[in-house]
């Protein structure tokens, strides 16, 4: 007889009237927080469909009576986006090279390697995520000042890899995988540098996977920091958008909502590409033999 593969909540569970109600109201509420997330996207998405007239109009209408899809193409020529997202990309690659060569080293250091006062160090860095970011704001500005730094992607880059919480996230990951798997390269002759290319980097996918998301939301996001110490060539899209877009007086409403939209796109996009990643479960195991 073919055993029947259970879920979490099974047909017999539904059948009783206190689980099956329990299981509509979380499917309610379900529904209730996707309506939540999608609607300010869908009204920013319509509105830029509008004439400025009806987007000024009280009260406001949800579809457009007439749609004007070469508001689009006025965002679009607005201002130079692509010059941005690329500069946003700039910072993102290169933060997410400092993750991984400065922050993942460091995180193999602490994990599996015999440092001195391990122990130390690793509540040192826990402290330091007590400590607020205003407060070591200006040490940083005057650092990269004195660096001269200010104005390039590196003055991003440098204090990426000061990140205590990514390192700790990293280091509680390869925790998780044996030592003998290092023990065993290490009798093969393998370097540390090589047991972490090689093996903690490859095993550790799914942790890099979910920084990166962070990482990109952070360079997406961000925009206070890089517009106070990048020039403007270089600045990410989050500035350029607040400089010229939330911050502009004569533009119109319709063309900020369709610059708005257009600018929510890719992190959406970026977050279905990388959740793969994360949801992937990997057993961190095996012992040479």
């Amino acid at each position: 007889m073919k055993a029947h593969e259970r879920s979490i909540i099974s047909d017999y569970d539904l059948k009783k009237p206190g689980i099956r109600w329990s299981y509509y109201l979380m499917n309610l509420l379900v529904v209730i927080m996707m309506s939540c997330m999608v609607y300010p996207i869908l009204i920013s998405m319509l509105n830029g469909l509008k004439a400025n007239k009806e987007v000024n109009s009280f009260p406001p209408t949800f579809f457009p009576k007439e749609w004007h899809f070469e508001n689009y193409t006025k965002a679009w020529n607005y201002i130079d986006l692509p010059m941005y997202f690329k500069n946003t990309m700039m910072i993102f690659l290169g933060n997410m090279v400092v993750t991984v060569m400065v922050l993942g080293l460091a995180a193999y250091a602490l994990s599996k390697m015999r440092v001195p006062f391990r122990t130390p160090i690793y509540y040192y860095f826990l402290g330091t995520l007590f400590i607020p970011a205003t407060t070591y704001m200006i040490p940083n500005f005057i650092n990269l000042k004195d660096l001269g730094l200010m104005g390039s992607f590196a003055a991003i880059w440098l204090p990426a890899g000061a990140n205590a919480f990514f390192l700790l996230l990293l280091k509680s990951f390869m925790d998780g995988i044996h030592v003998e798997i290092f023990e065993s390269a290490r009798i093969d002759g393998a370097s540390e540098i090589r047991s972490f290319f090689q093996i903690a980097f490859p095993l550790s996918i799914p942790i890099f996977a979910t920084l990166s998301i962070f990482v990109f939301a952070t360079a997406w996001n961000d925009w206070f920091w890089p517009s106070f110490i990048l020039n403007q060539d270089n600045k990410p899209l989050s500035s350029a958008i607040r400089d010229f877009v939330l911050n502009a007086r004569r533009l119109d409403l319709n063309i900020k909502f369709a610059i708005l939209t257009i600018v929510t796109i890719p992190p959406i996009i970026i977050f279905l590409f990388f959740q793969k990643f994360i949801l992937r479960g990997l057993y961190l195991g095996g012992v040479k033999g």
